[in-house]
């Protein structure tokens, strides 16, 4: 993942690609409850978890997935959480990823990245928790 040409966060070998949107009621118990989830859940190759495997993570804020899109053409972002919420709540998901002994790369919170993916499956999950 690259900001302004630079990259800032990259993982090199099979891992999870985690999309983290942050509403105005989610909560630092939710983070590390997610945490936990991606940590141990089992959707590698061989139906192995990150934990299993020591894969690594690349976590990156995302509002848009809140977007409300049920009027008109422009999508709205009402229920995703303001930056001064929703930072914190991303950076409680990768400490809590990290104390349990992931390895957690991360991209710039609020900048325009541009995201690199090779998907493997394909797979995509929602997890909301």
């Amino acid at each position: 993942m690259t900001v302004d040409g630079s990259t800032v966060g990259a993982i090199t070998s099979p891992g999870l690609l985690v999309l983290v949107g942050v509403t105005h009621t989610d909560t630092p118990a939710q983070a590390a409850k997610l945490a936990a989830k991606l940590w141990n859940l089992r959707i590698l190759d061989g139906e192995k978890s990150c934990s299993d495997t020591a894969a690594p993570l690349l976590v990156i804020s995302q509002f848009t997935l809140y977007a409300d899109t049920n009027k008109g053409r422009r999508p709205t972002w009402q229920a995703a959480a303001p930056g001064p919420i929703a930072e914190p709540l991303v950076e409680a998901v990768v400490s809590a990823l990290r104390t349990l002994g992931a390895h957690v790369e991360t991209g710039k919170f609020g900048a325009d990245m541009k995201v690199t993916l090779t998907n493997d499956g394909p797979i995509t999950l929602v997890i909301d928790v």
